[in-house]
C-alpha cells in the first residue's frame, strides 16, 4: 500500500460522499480522485519524476489538500509549507530540501514573489484557486496533460522507501530539518491510526480540520480518508467557531494542540453548543494538564484522548484512549491523566541513559523507540541522523520514564531541562499545577540566568478573561505541590504566549527575552 492507495479505498467506498469542504469550496470522493489524477498526469507531462519536492503554499483551503493528494498520486515528496512562517523562512526551507513544484494559493501570492527567486531548482509553479496571476492555472496545467498517463510506480511491496513527505521539524529548538518520511513510516502511522482513531466505528465520520494541514491535522485526513470520511477546514482556530462547526456538522472527530484545546474547553465551559456527536478529542504536540484532562471530560463527555509522537516517528508512538482517560478521571489510575499513553502495538520503547543503556521501568532517561513508524532520517543530513539514531534506537530528545504497564510517562524535552542550584527541574512538572489553578488559561515555564542558583524557574502566565492574580498568590498556591526547589522563583503576567507556526508554545522565543546578553542559553 502507498499513501494514496488508502484514499483511493476511501474513495472506492463512497465515491460520492463529501470528501472536503471549506472557505466556499467543496469536493466529493470522486472529485478529488479525478482531479488528482489529472494533476499527476500535468506533473508528468512537464517532466515530474518520483521523488521530486512538491511544495504546497496555502492556507487551510480544501484546494491545497487536493494538490497535497494529487502530489502522493503522483509519487512526489510533499513539502508542507506554513503560510504562519515569514517567507524568508519557508524560501529557506524550501530550498534546503530542493523543491521543484509549486502549487499555491492567490492569496499568498506576495509571498509566492519573495520565495521564487531563493529556489534554483524550481521547474513548475501553478496557482490552484485562480487563473489570474502571472503563472498557469491548476485547469490549465493538468490539461496539459490530459494525454500523459501516470506510470505504475509501485511495486509488490507498496513503494515503502519512495519518500512520502520531506517534513520540516518543528524548530522549537533550533532551525527545522527536512524529515524524509517514508511510504513505510507514513502508511505503517494510518495502519495504527485506522486502529485507534477510527476502530470500528467507520460510518459518518466528520473530521473538523482547524490546526494547520501542514501539520498534523493534514495527516489526520488522510486517516479519516481511508475510511470513506468527511472533512471539514477551517482556515484558523477560533474556539467559538469550532462549537459552532461542531454542532452544525454533527463532527465526530477534531485534532488539537493543547494550547488551542484549552481555549475551546474555556469556551464551552461558558457557552452552550450540542457537542454529542463527538466522538474523539485527540490532543497532540505537546503534554496536556491532568486537570484539563477532567474538565474535557466532563464538558464534553468520554472523547478525550491524546497520543504522542514526532516527525521522525509521525503520531503514534503512544496512545492514551478516550476510555482509559475517562477511567482515570473517574479515579480508575488517576495517575495515567500524566501519561502520554500506551506504548502502541507496533512500536518499541526504551528509555536510555547517555551511555545508551536501557534503565528499568520507572526510571528517567531519554525515549527512544524502534519499528516502522521511524522513518530513514533527515535529507542530506547524514551526521544529524546518525545522531538520531546512536546505540540502533531513534532518539526522540524527550526526557521520560515507562511503567510496569509500559504506559509513557514524559516529563519533558532533554534540552527543556532547568538545573537550579544543583538540582534537576523538569518544566512540565512545575507547569502542571499551575495549570491546575482556576484563573489560569495558559503557562510556560522556563529557566532564566541567576546569580545564586544558576538558573531559577520563571512562569509566564496567562489567566482567563475577567481573572486577576498576583505572582505572591500564584507562588503561595503551588508551592505546597512543587516544594522549595520547584517552585516558581518569579512570576510574570502576560497578555499572551508566543507561538510556533503550528500553535506550539514558542519556549525558544521566551527564552530570547531572558537570555539575550548571554553568550550561550545555559547557565
Amino acid at each position: 500500500m502507498r499513501p494514496i492507495d488508502y484514499f483511493d479505498r476511501g474513495a472506492a467506498k463512497s465515491p460520492e460522499r463529501l470528501f472536503i469542504a471549506g472557505n466556499g469550496r467543496e469536493f466529493t470522493y470522486a472529485e478529488a480522485k479525478s482531479t488528482t489524477e489529472a494533476l499527476a498526469k500535468g506533473l508528468y507531462a512537464a517532466g515530474f519524476k518520483v521523488g521530486d519536492s512538491v511544495a504546497v503554499y496555502s492556507p487551510n483551503d480544501p484546494g491545497a489538500v487536493v494538490c497535497i493528494f494529487g502530489a502522493y498520486r503522483a509519487g512526489g515528496a510533499w513539502v508542507p509549507v506554513n503560510v504562519r512562517n515569514a517567507a524568508s523562512t519557508n524560501a529557506e526551507y524550501m530550498a534546503y530540501v530542493r523543491t521543484r513544484w509549486l502549487f499555491f494559493h492567490s492569496s499568498v501570492l506576495e509571498h509566492i514573489e519573495k520565495v521564487i527567486p531563493e529556489l534554483p531548482e524550481l521547474k513548475g509553479i501553478v496557482c490552484f484557486d485562480s487563473d489570474s496571476t502571472p503563472y498557469p492555472s491548476l485547469a490549465s496545467f493538468s490539461a496539459a496533460g490530459s494525454a500523459t498517463e501516470i506510470p505504475d510506480w509501485s511495486d509488490p511491496f507498496g513503494a515503502p522507501d519512495v519518500v512520502f513527505s520531506r517534513w520540516p521539524t518543528g524548530g522549537t529548538t533550533g532551525p527545522s530539518k527536512g524529515v524524509d518520511m517514508s511510504n513505510r513510516s507514513i502508511c505503517a502511522m494510518l495502519e495504527i491510526g485506522l486502529q485507534h482513531y477510527v476502530g470500528e466505528d467507520t460510518e459518518d465520520i466528520v473530521h473538523l480540520a482547524v490546526a494547520p494541514i501542514t501539520h498534523a491535522a493534514g495527516v489526520m485526513i488522510l486517516v479519516y480518508g481511508a475510511a470513506g470520511g468527511s472533512n471539514i477546514v477551517h482556515e484558523s482556530f477560533d474556539a467559538k467557531a469550532v462549537l459552532e462547526a461542531i454542532q452544525e456538522h454533527k463532527v465526530t472527530n477534531i485534532f488539537l494542540p493543547p494550547t488551542a484545546y484549552y481555549a475551546m474547553l474555556d469556551e464551552a465551559k461558558r457557552t452552550r453548543y450540542d457537542t454529542s456527536s463527538l466522538r474523539q478529542i485527540l490532543i497532540a504536540a505537546a503534554p496536556v494538564s491532568p486537570d484539563k484532562f477532567r474538565d474535557g471530560v466532563e464538558v464534553f463527555g468520554p472523547v478525550i484522548c491524546q497520543c504522542f509522537g514526532q516527525a521522525e516517528a509521525p503520531m503514534l508512538i503512544s496512545w492514551l484512549g478516550p476510555k482509559v482517560v475517562a477511567a482515570a478521571a473517574a479515579g480508575e489510575h488517576p495517575e495515567r491523566l500524566k501519561s502520554a499513553g500506551k506504548v502502541t502495538s507496533a512500536t518499541q520503547v526504551g528509555i536510555l541513559d547517555d551511555d545508551g543503556n536501557i534503565l528499568p521501568l520507572g526510571e528517567r532517561g531519554e525515549i527512544c523507540c524502534r519499528g516502522p513508524l521511524v522513518t530513514p532520517g533527515y535529507f542530506e543530513k547524514p551526521e544529524a541522523t546518525a545522531e538520531a539514531r546512536k546505540f540502533g534506537w531513534h532518539h526522540t530528545g524527550d526526557v521520560g520514564y515507562l511503567d510496569k504497564d509500559e504506559y509513557l510517562y514524559i516529563v519533558d524535552r532533554k534540552k527543556d531541562m532547568i538545573i537550579t542550584g544543583g538540582f534537576n527541574v523538569f518544566a512540565a512538572e512545575v507547569e502542571a499545577p499551575i495549570l491546575a489553578l482556576a484563573e489560569v488559561l495558559e503557562c510556560a515555564v522556563i529557566g532564566i540566568p541567576d546569580e545564586k542558583w544558576g538558573e531559577s524557574v520563571k512562569a509566564i502566565v496567562v489567566l482567563r478573561k475577567g481573572q486577576t492574580m498576583t505572582e505572591s498568590a500564584l507562588v503561595d498556591a503551588v508551592k505546597p505541590k512543587l516544594g522549595s526547589v520547584k517552585t516558581p522563583k518569579s512570576v510574570e503576567f502576560w497578555d499572551e504566549i508566543p507561538k510556533t507556526a503550528v500553535g506550539k508554545t514558542d519556549k525558544k522565543a521566551i527564552r530570547k527575552k531572558f537570555w539575550a546578553d548571554s553568550d550561550r542559553a545555559v547557565n
